[in-house]
């Protein structure tokens, strides 16, 4: 008896797994731990999310383990989740800067305690792969998964990196390489008792509700100006709003700056809230504005509406799709303010100013602030009750 192509196709088709995204790869039998190199940023993990419920959907009984920094280790202690460990990936060219302080780790000695793991499945999302995908292939998991960039060697499984992609469903697809078919594409972290805790400890009970402005961000091209974030200020503040401006140490000026010009009463937390307590803080908030940084995409992930300030480059990448709860604003520069220089392409796209431009002003700062003041009260406002 012979099988048509198309009766092969179908019964291909009724043994993979089902997902709105696409097709999946077949499930890999026998899976009891699972490794994810994603070493970086807040927000590049909050990115990452989904693609792991993807996993723990596909492989309820495998250990979890993420192969991340110190940060990591420390906030997923005790927080529930996809995640059921962390192993601290040492500083490593291309893939971890070291910490201040960080005692160094030979990477050749993680190496050797992770392969004693044994891992089943291992998974690289950490970037087009010129360092990470040999530094998965000598995890000597069973089966390797992830992304290859042209200049990266492959994996068992693979995915092209292409740059102007979401990141969610960039993860989201390497994780269908193995057979984890996508379930959200919304990523959602849990807060704690504890994090509410240190929140109450620091900010109280509010006594109006409150809104948060991020006005920092690790690249200065992100950044829109103070001054624009004190006329947002003061707008919520006459509407009735308590206003916070969060930032890190790195970002005091920044945030002094905000609170100088607001010429309003504003609540400036710096350094006063440690990640799950600001997690708890925004969950609690009405609105938070930010620019595109880790805690515009934390208060996401927590609940709470957001109006985000994108170059446009980023936000392809980067902005929520979604929009009963998130605005995104898009500057469209596309040209270095300095120099003029086309930022589009070169070799790292969406970095605006990298490639031939070496200038780091910002290439947000001609979004309006009555654009986003009007953004943030339109979230603001309660929707009609349903009939």
């Amino acid at each position: 008896m012979t099988t048509s192509s198309d009766d092969a196709g179908s019964a291909r088709r009724d043994r993979e797994p089902s997902s709105a995204l696409g097709p999946t790869g077949e499930r890999i039998p026998d899976v009891d731990r699972i490794a994810v190199l994603r070493a970086n940023a807040l927000g590049d993990f909050i990115f990452l999310l989904p693609a792991l419920d993807a996993l723990r959907m596909a492989y309820p009984s495998a250990e979890i383990v993420l192969l991340g920094a110190p940060w990591h280790a420390a906030f997923w202690r005790d927080r529930p989740g996809p995640v059921d460990r962390v192993l601290v990936v040492p500083p490593t060219p291309g893939i971890r800067e070291p910490g201040p302080d960080e005692s160094p780790v030979e990477p050749a000695d993680f190496l050797a305690a992770a392969r004693a793991e044994r891992f089943d499945l291992a998974l690289q999302v950490h970037g087009g792969g010129a360092n990470s995908n040999p530094f998965v292939a000598r995890l000597g998991a069973r089966v390797t998964a992830g992304l290859r960039a042209e200049d990266a060697p492959p994996l068992d499984r693979w995915l092209r990196y292409v740059y102007y992609q979401h990141e969610v469903v960039r993860y989201l697809e390497v994780a269908a390489l193995v057979g984890a078919p996508a379930t959200t594409i919304t990523p959602v972290l849990a807060v704690t008792d504890a994090d509410r805790a240190e929140a109450s400890a620091v900010l109280g009970a509010p006594t109006r509700p409150r809104v948060a402005l991020h006005p920092g961000a690790t690249d200065t091209r992100r950044r829109w100006p103070p001054e624009s974030f004190a006329e947002v200020a003061r707008a919520l503040a006459a509407d009735g709003y308590e206003v916070l401006v969060t930032g890190t140490p790195a970002e005091r000026e920044t945030v002094d700056a905000v609170v100088a010009a607001a010429g309003v009463p504003v609540r400036p937390q710096v350094g006063t809230l440690g990640l799950g307590a600001l997690a708890a803080a925004y969950a609690e908030c009405a609105l938070v504005v930010s620019n595109d940084t880790g805690p515009l995409h934390l208060a996401a992930a927590v609940g709470a509406p957001t109006v985000g300030i994108f170059w446009i480059g980023n936000l392809i990448n980067g902005a929520s799709p979604l929009r009963g709860r998130h605005r995104p604003i898009a500057a469209w520069t596309v040209r270095c303010p300095v120099c003029g220089v086309d930022c589009t392409p070169g070799i790292y796209p969406h970095r605006p100013g990298d490639g031939n431009c070496p200038h780091r002003v910002s290439f947000v700062a001609d979004v309006p602030a009555v654009e986003v003041i009007e953004a943030a009260r339109d979230l603001l406002t309660p929707p009609p009750p349903a009939r």
